[in-house]
């Protein structure tokens, strides 16, 4: 057996960027023909109702059915090229900068880093390629010999589902959980918050919020979602409400890594 490692589990949506990963992309399956106008209207009702509120099981259980009846039929590899050739557009105004902050700082103290998502692999997958993270755990939906996909879910990583994912990964990847990381918003991640030595809370949903200060987990707030088109070092002048907000969300990605540091000294 080798080296003991050190994880990172990112949830996606709310904590890395700022909206539902699988809803985001409504407009490029739309036009890809995907979507009726009926199903592209319900998505970005679903999607304004996500941002503002958050979802709770019985709405992650009625997304999930609604998605599964939506792809059969669907060419896996077909989905996964559109997402990669509409990610410039759909996902590069979204990312928090926090996030970046905290991404990069947890590769430079050698973590594996994982991004671990609800929406499926095919969504995620070139989404966490598209900011250099290579490992996903994503839900996984059947597909058939004709590379089409079947309706029928493979895996589910939603709730206790992503816990147990994290656990067997830790099993053969040598990863301690004791001294790893992970991130969320969403209270129906406390299985995975709960599985690892220091979890913290982002942007939490009032559940979580609650948890988070009954067990002193240290919250913070990502509010700065970051063009990766445009380097923030290539912009000449921002004006002042920019830069406070750029400051802002420095200063939130400093106390996160000063967090870090911390909980990895103490491990």
């Amino acid at each position: 057996m080798g080296d003991v490692k050190t994880a990172a589990f990112f949830d996606l949506d709310k904590t890395v960027i700022a909206k539902s990963s699988a809803l985001a992309f409504r407009g490029p399956m739309f036009r890809a023909g995907l979507l009726s106008r009926r199903a592209l209207l319900k998505f970005a009702i679903a999607q304004t109702l996500y941002v503002l509120f958050g979802a709770d099981h019985h709405q992650m259980e009625r997304v999930r059915e609604a998605l599964l009846t939506l792809v059969r039929g669907w060419d896996r590899a077909e989905l996964e090229k559109l997402v990669g050739e509409a990610l410039e557009d759909v996902v590069a105004p979204l990312v928090f900068s926090e996030a970046l902050f905290l991404i990069d700082e947890h590769h430079r103290e050698g973590h594996q880093v994982y991004i671990i998502s609800s929406s499926p692999t095919e969504i995620v997958r070139p989404l966490a390629a598209y900011l250099g993270i290579d490992n996903v755990i994503a839900t996984q939906v059947g597909v058939g010999e004709d590379g089409k996909f079947t309706g029928e879910l493979d895996f589910y990583a939603y709730g206790p589902g992503k816990a147990e994912a994290v656990r067997r990964l830790a099993e053969s990847e040598g990863i301690d959980l004791s001294a790893s990381f992970a991130y969320s918003d969403s209270f129906t991640d406390l299985p995975l918050l709960s599985a690892v030595g220091n979890p913290t809370v982002v942007n939490p949903d009032r559940e979580l919020r609650k948890h988070a200060e009954e067990a002193g987990w240290p919250n913070l707030e990502f509010r700065l979602p970051v063009n990766l088109r445009t380097r923030l070092a290539e912009i000449p002048k921002p004006s002042p409400i920019v830069s406070g907000a750029l400051a802002a969300a420095v200063a939130a990605a400093v106390v996160a890594i000063v967090l870090l540091r911390g909980r990895a000294k103490r491990a």
